[in-house]
């Protein structure tokens, strides 16, 4: 009881009022680091559409699909997408002077973990939707794709 009023006052008049641009602060980083997740789910689905289309080749689709699920486990790939997340280091360096937020590491580790989580549950989305062995007519797969991928970023 004795402690309950300072502490609230100190959060009412020392944090409480930075919470908001706080908050808009880290989500510029965070915010682009899920749009390059999306980005590049699009962009990799769009090459094996480009690609299927000038081969018709069931088997290859195949094999891109299989490279598809791999997506949010290659490093290479996913890089700029963690790269995005990287400026919160800078951001959160301020924040650990004023507020005493420790840990930052933690912070872009954890937001890096949700981006790959997100790209795995997209892939496997799109591989639930789509599946090349149900195609019986080679000339709508292409269009089916498209359709599966548009509604994976829905």
């Amino acid at each position: 009881a004795s402690v309950s009023e300072p502490a609230q006052k100190c959060c009412t008049e020392n944090i409480q009022p930075f919470l908001t641009s706080i908050l808009e602060e880290l989500m510029g980083p965070v915010s682009s680091g899920f749009t390059e997740v999306r980005a590049l789910f699009d962009k990799e689905v769009n090459e094996i559409i480009q690609d299927f289309q000038k081969t018709n080749d069931m088997t290859r689709l195949k094999e891109n699909m299989d490279q598809l699920m791999t997506l949010p486990f290659n490093s290479v790939k996913m890089e700029p997408c963690y790269l995005k997340v990287n400026l919160l280091q800078e951001l959160l360096q301020d924040l650990k002077s004023r507020f005493k937020v420790y840990h930052i590491d933690f912070v872009i580790q954890r937001t890096q973990n949700f981006m790959q989580e997100l790209m795995e549950n997209a892939v496997y989305t799109f591989e639930q939707l789509f599946s090349p062995s149900h195609q019986a007519d080679s000339a709508k797969v292409a269009t089916t794709i498209e359709k599966v991928k548009l509604r994976v970023l829905k």
